[in-house]
């Protein structure tokens, strides 16, 4: 938005006089909103990261679409952030309702500028050993958060590629940079993401569209809390201690990672701030990827 005001000076001439104070008609913007005017699509807005970045994304100026399965905690959020939002029920393993979700936006927006794909499920952590890996349940899991992300990733570039500009975001993890973080099945997903962005920024910076990724370490979303409460099962450990544990693997002191985080990463990766950033993994782990202590024999 502009605002005019009118700002009187002194005009000083040649010869040193002073002349009568004369108005000059000066604008400028009053808004700093990094996404304002842009059009986004987040899938698993209805929680979690989804949800936090939706938020983030609205209140920098975006309208955004929540993408989500479920549809009470989808329609809830949505009225949450006000007439700005809306819910688009969605499977995004289905090409067809992912295509039909994005049409519905381009067509009631006109484009689309930004797309998050953070849709994403986890496992259990038992049975720990790969050769009693449960075949089925990686399937599940790659397929919802592999396949569900490519889905996302390819209607998206059909809607921007004509445009010639946009943001698309996925959204890996800290275990798909290190081994031994999460569930095999998990950990194969997430340590795919990085690999889909890449190949895909090398044909897609040509269209002048960008995509990224994001790995987080460990947040106490209720994905995580859940497979936490798994983990610690039989021990009845309290809510408050449980969140206390999760909030501990970090290495940064006085810091624990937060959803507020994870969506001010994507803010980045989405504005115009990060314009010549394609095919990055943003790593938002306060240092725990970055090294590992030797345990030595002496104090």
């Amino acid at each position: 938005m502009l605002r005019s005001f009118t700002r009187s000076f002194k005009h000083i001439v040649q010869n040193g006089l002073i002349s009568k104070p004369i108005s000059s008609i000066v604008f400028y913007s009053t808004s700093s909103r990094k996404l304002e005017g842009k059009v986004a699509v987040i899938t698993g807005g209805a929680s979690g990261l989804g949800k936090a970045t939706a938020e983030e994304f609205v209140s920098q100026g975006a309208r955004v679409s929540i993408v989500d399965i479920d549809e009470e905690a989808g329609h809830m959020v949505a009225r949450e952030l006000g007439s700005a939002a809306q819910f688009i029920r969605c499977d995004v393993t289905v090409e067809e309702q992912v295509a039909k979700a994005v049409e519905t936006v381009v067509a009631n927006h006109g484009k689309l500028d930004v797309m998050l794909n953070s849709a994403g499920i986890s496992c259990s952590i038992a049975p720990p050993s790969i050769a009693h890996l449960d075949m089925d349940i990686y399937d599940k899991v790659m397929r919802l958060n592999v396949r569900g992300t490519v889905l996302g990733i390819k209607h998206a570039a059909r809607a921007m590629i004509p445009a010639g500009s946009g943001s698309i975001l996925c959204l890996s993890s800290i275990s798909g940079l290190m081994g031994g973080l999460g569930p095999h099945a998990y950990s194969i997903s997430k340590f795919t993401i990085p690999g889909v962005v890449k190949t895909v920024a090398s044909e897609l910076c040509k269209h002048g569209l960008r995509i990224n990724c994001i790995s987080p370490a460990v947040i106490p979303t209720p994905l995580t809390l859940k497979s936490f409460r798994e983990a610690f099962a039989g021990h009845n450990i309290p809510e408050e201690q449980l969140l206390a544990i999760v909030n501990a693997t970090g290495e940064l002191k006085g810091e624990k990672c937060e959803e507020r985080d994870v969506a001010k990463a994507a803010l980045y990766l989405a504005s115009d701030d990060a314009k010549f950033v394609t095919g990055h993994n943003l790593v938002v782990d306060g240092g725990f990827t970055c090294f590992k202590s030797l345990t030595l024999p002496f104090p």
